[in-house]
């Protein structure tokens, strides 16, 4: 009886890896989907000495496990991950998309709503694209959102400037290569031109970095606006600017058993989560304060009071009530003017300044309260003689039409440049 042939494996070839189990996993990605921390973050907590199994601190993260029972992360067991949650954000444009920035610069995180799950999001949006993010709180859906290979269409509207024609966009259904890059299929269409600008919608299956911005302008287009209007089912719709949406559950299974079924469209049902009111400066608890004596009750002011008032504060002279005036109010003085003022004792009187001849003298006016020149006497009026009656004189008689003048010069007068007239 002969036995069964058995090849024997080339001295070379390399070793099979064994296979591994589907319900096998790393301990970072089951406590990723868990939604502790993400996978480069575990990591660094294992090296930490943070997370044990049965009490024993792991230090590798490879360790493969097929659930999380028995795990602890400082000392707290691990609650068993929930269902997928998927959300719909509408990112303005100026954000961008990771957790951190070192440059310091805006991320989508730091406007979300403080009272989320730890999220993570499908796929990236640059910094100046606009449009449908989805966030997801599993690994695993995001995965299989993000695969080219599972086929979810990514809708894109995008506006450029140049010129462009339908027969160029449509030939971009057969992929195209840029700088040695292939890009897939792409399903463009040329929706309205305003001016030199135009709109073109951009149907994709792959979404590599920067693929719509590449394209367009491997076409000649300088592109001014993008916006990710769809992604699978899932549809931008109405959405405002920076908010955010939960997708119903149902509607996140349906998409997991068939991840190329046609949305029609039709935006999901969203559950909207209210922002909450901005987070300012916390009350610090302190010590109970003291009891304060309550404050007297205003006295009440009637007219008679008043009138007794007024009369007591303008009577003179004032008596100072102990207690409650300690200021003593005393007669005002006079105040002296310099019209009033005297000449000191043992001091010898100034004489007036003299008179320059033809010049009026000083007087004081009561009612300016100072000097002024006299005004000089006007002379008496003396009575007017009597008229004394002219005699009439005698007229002359005058000669009939008018008075012949003088004869003038004679005047030269010109005819011609040659010829003159006297």
């Amino acid at each position: 009886m002969s036995k069964a042939f058995t090849p024997k494996p080339a001295p070379n070839a390399a070793p099979k890896a064994p296979v591994r189990p589907k319900d096998e996993q790393r301990i970072a990605k089951l406590l990723a989907r868990a939604g502790v921390a993400s996978r480069r973050e575990i990591e660094r907590m294992i090296a930490e000495g943070r997370i044990a199994l049965d009490g024993v601190v792991l230090d590798t993260p490879a360790t493969i496990l097929k659930s999380l029972n028995g795990i602890t992360v400082d000392g707290v067991p691990v609650a068993a991950p929930e269902a997928a949650r998927l959300f719909l954000y509408h990112k303005p444009p100026g954000l961008l998309v990771t957790e951190r920035d070192p440059a310091g610069r805006p991320t989508i995180y730091d406007r979300l709503p403080q009272d989320l799950p730890r999220l993570v999001p499908v796929g990236r949006l640059d910094l100046n694209t606009e449009g449908l993010l989805l966030l997801t709180t599993d690994g695993e859906l995001k995965r299989q959102l993000e695969l080219p290979a599972t086929g979810v269409e990514r809708a894109y509207r995008a506006r450029a400037y140049g010129p462009i024609t339908q027969e160029q966009l449509e030939e971009l259904i057969h992929g195209v290569e840029i700088e040695g890059v292939r890009y897939g299929s792409i399903d463009a269409n040329l929706e309205r031109r305003t001016g030199a600008n135009v709109w073109i919608e951009m149907i994709l299956t792959e979404g590599k970095n920067r693929e719509v911005r590449r394209v367009l302008e491997y076409l000649g287009l300088k592109v001014s606006r993008l916006i990710r209007t769809r992604y699978g089912p899932f549809v931008l719709g109405d959405l405002p600017v920076g908010e955010i949406g939960e997708i119903k559950q149902h509607d996140v299974v349906a998409f997991r058993k068939d991840p190329t079924r046609k949305g029609g469209g039709e935006v999901p049902k969203l559950v909207e989560k209210a922002r909450p009111a901005p987070r300012g400066l916390r009350e610090i608890p302190s010590a109970p304060k003291a009891p304060q004596p309550k404050p007297a009750p205003a006295r009440r002011i009637t007219k008679a009071s008043a009138n007794r008032t007024d009369k007591a504060a303008f009577a003179e002279p004032r008596v100072p009530q102990p207690g409650r005036d300690p200021v003593v109010l005393t007669k005002a003085t006079k105040v002296k003017r310099f019209y009033d003022a005297k000449p000191k004792a043992g001091t010898e009187p100034v004489a007036p300044r003299a008179i320059a001849p033809g010049q009026r003298p000083k007087v004081f006016n009561p009612e300016l309260g100072r000097n002024v020149r006299a005004k000089p006497a006007r002379p008496e009026r003396t009575e007017r003689p009597e008229k004394v009656e002219r005699a009439p004189a005698k007229s002359t008689p005058r000669t009939a039409g008018k008075a012949r003048a003088a004869p003038s010069k004679p005047r030269t007068v010109k005819i011609h440049k040659s010829r003159t007239r006297k």
